[in-house]
């Protein structure tokens, strides 16, 4: 055998038992080993279609605070959002529950931490003085609640001491400012109504507040943030 044929046994790794193979078998293959050996053109590759992303999910309530009710006001809060000072905490009164509930939110918007107080509505709103919300209304003389957006404004000291003005930002609480409609501390809005009488006193459209909690919401809210207040059903 010659060297160059025991070279190409070597390299097809065919060891002793090449010494079998004629040289005339040997020549015939090298043909066919040539052209298993030619690279197979690949298909073009097709690009994947992209993934589609998941939905991102509306961030949830923070306990306490009935889901739809939040969801209007944060609407409210990005609707109104230039004529906000600050949008990192907003208050939500709750008018679908009684006034023996805390139906007056803080909500840190970052955290969704939540601090509640009672609150009490406008006599034009409850008549009968059931401790139900029955209708909002912006008219002048009604003395009752009004539904929407508001901003707080400025602090003053009036009727029921240091107080704070509200500016309506929705058709539906417009008249806010010319009303006199304020956040203020009051008697009858004192926790200790609901055990004497099972519900808060009236106000004449006014967020009324008792004195402790009065102070922890202007403290909290003060100049330029959102008040929403609303009713469900």
């Amino acid at each position: 055998m010659t060297a160059n044929r025991r070279e190409i046994l070597r390299l097809l790794g065919l060891g002793g038992g090449a010494a079998l193979v004629s040289g005339a078998a040997l020549a015939a293959d090298l043909p066919s080993l040539v052209l298993k050996s030619t690279p197979v053109t690949s298909e073009p590759l097709v690009p994947l279609a992209p993934v589609p992303a998941a939905p991102v999910a509306a961030p949830a309530a923070p306990l306490g605070i009935d889901p739809q009710l939040f969801a209007r006001a944060k609407a409210a809060l990005d609707r109104h959002g230039p004529s906000l000072r600050h949008r990192d905490r907003i208050g939500i009164a709750d008018f679908s529950k009684a006034s023996r509930e805390s139906r007056f939110h803080i909500v840190d918007v970052a955290s969704g931490q939540v601090e509640s107080h009672f609150v009490a509505h406008g006599r034009g709103s409850d008549v009968s003085h059931t401790g139900f919300l029955e209708h909002f209304s912006n008219d002048f003389g009604s003395n009752a609640t009004s539904n929407g957006a508001y901003s707080t404004g400025d602090f003053y000291h009036g009727k029921y001491g240091l107080s704070m003005k509200v500016n309506g930002l929705d058709w539906s609480n417009s008249n806010a400012l010319d009303r006199a409609i304020v956040v203020h501390q009051a008697w009858y809005a004192e926790a200790d109504m609901i055990g004497a009488h099972g519900k808060l006193g009236r106000s004449e459209g006014c967020f009324a507040f008792g004195r402790n909690s009065h102070f922890e919401v202007m403290r909290s809210l003060g100049e330029g943030r959102l008040i929403f207040a609303d009713k469900l059903a």
